[in-house]
């Protein structure tokens, strides 16, 4: 039965979450403050300078103006970490999302990772400040130096309990948000004759109970058990065949953001809901990423579906047909990574880009898609039509867009192969 909402109520909700606004101008008066520190840095650079290049400048003083300004530049990290974490995390998103200068903390950045990087930034402030002390020991009283170790020691104690009790703490987040997920959700609909045999098949498997389901996990992880988990996954997941980052040719795209690839084969993109986007020209190796991407992410204990635009297509149009659209889009938030493949190989109709649009737009923000396509987002409306701005402005506000250039793989290796 649906509940019925009191618009009272609503509105008062909607009133104390426009408070949040009320701390942007805190944050922006720590951008102030960091433009004091930037000062305070060079004016120290330039006093030791100065008294380097006059020759009254002893090793002690060499060594504490160098810990002065790098205290200095730490304070300024510490600065910066709690102005854009806490901005996304407590205000509103920038929506630096596909930025080549977007930080790697900032993709999986929430109030538990910023206290746990806030007390690990001011440890290490702390140990500056200690190292301060031991340098300059013959002016440092016993009585300073014993307390400045105190303290430091219960900076370190702090940091690793606020460390230790976050990973429980974001566990049982994840599980709240699976119980409402499972609480919320319908049962998953039955396959549809029309469905692509590669879905029955991996469906079938999905609906038998295995130790992946909140139902059947123990108390206790199994870990004998671990690598078998992962290969029903992986299986489940009706790969064309099974990819690894490790049998990737990096030699062969011209040009692409290794680092990236790098950081999404640890699969945290998935916990953090975020999207991938491989483009680039055929033979680049999109398909082979996407699928290794994917291979990670079933052994890192997500559930992953992988099927061809055409096929999803096919898919979303029998269960609209059937009148079960919405139902099938319930059923698939079970898996928390849905890999769409060659993106524009196939034309499809206005009626097909719709159901495309349904489906990124229920998972925005909710759960994960890697997508691959052989034309970038802006050109995206020769495919989906007039639905294409808004598919790409939910698909890339959480999204790593990795750009492939380089000519085909398959046939580099044919014109190799006719040449000898």
């Amino acid at each position: 039965m649906a509940r019925v909402q009191n618009p009272t109520t609503t509105t008062l909700g909607y009133a104390l979450f426009a408070t949040r606004w009320l701390q942007a101008p805190l944050y922006f008066g720590l951008v102030a403050a960091q433009g004091v520190y930037v000062y305070k840095f060079f004016k120290e650079l330039w006093t030791l300078i100065v008294m380097c290049v006059s020759g009254h400048a002893t090793e002690t003083y060499v060594m504490l103006a160098v810990l002065k300004l790098v205290d200095v530049v730490m304070i300024a990290n510490l600065l910066i970490m709690v102005i854009v974490g806490g901005y996304e995390t407590f205000v509103s998103r920038i929506g630096l999302q596909g930025h080549r200068d977007q930080p790697e903390w900032l993709s999986h950045v929430n109030s538990n990772v910023l206290k746990v990087k806030l007390a690990t930034a001011i440890v290490g402030i702390s140990s500056v400040h200690l190292l301060q002390m031991f340098v300059d020991v013959h002016h440092t009283s016993h009585h300073a130096l014993l307390w400045g170790t105190v303290i430091h020691m219960a900076f370190i104690a702090s940091a690793a309990i606020l460390a230790y009790m976050s990973g429980p703490m974001v566990a049982h987040t994840d599980r709240a948000h699976a119980d409402r997920a499972h609480a919320d959700g319908s049962p998953a609909a039955p396959v549809q004759a029309g469905r692509p045999q590669e879905h029955g098949h991996a469906d079938r498997q999905q609906e038998k109970p295995g130790p992946e389901t909140p139902a059947a996990t123990p108390a206790l992880p199994r870990q004998p058990d671990a690598d078998a988990d992962a290969e029903a996954r992986i299986r489940a997941a009706a790969f064309p065949a099974r990819k690894l980052l490790e049998d990737f040719d990096e030699q062969h795209p011209r040009g692409y953001d290794r680092e990236v690839v790098a950081r999404l084969g640890k699969a945290d993109f998935v916990t953090a809901r975020r999207n991938v986007v491989f483009v680039g020209p055929t033979g680049t190796g999109k398909t082979h990423l996407a699928v290794a991407l994917g291979v990670r992410a079933c052994q890192a204990g997500h559930r992953v579906l992988f099927a061809t635009a055409a096929e999803w297509a096919a898919r979303l149009a029998d269960a609209r047909d059937a009148g079960r659209l919405g139902a099938e889009l319930t059923a698939l938030d079970d898996h928390p990574l849905l890999i769409v493949d060659e993106v524009g190989y196939t034309p499809l109709a206005p009626a097909t880009a719709g159901l495309f649009f349904q489906l990124v737009a229920h998972r925005y923000e909710r759960a994960s898609l890697i997508v691959t396509s052989d034309r970038p987002l802006g050109r995206w409306d020769e495919v989906f039509g007039p639905s294409a701005p808004a598919l790409t402005d939910r698909l890339a506000h959480h999204a790593d867009v990795v750009r492939l250039d380089g000519d085909s793989y398959r046939t580099r290796r044919a014109t190799s192969a006719w040449a000898d």
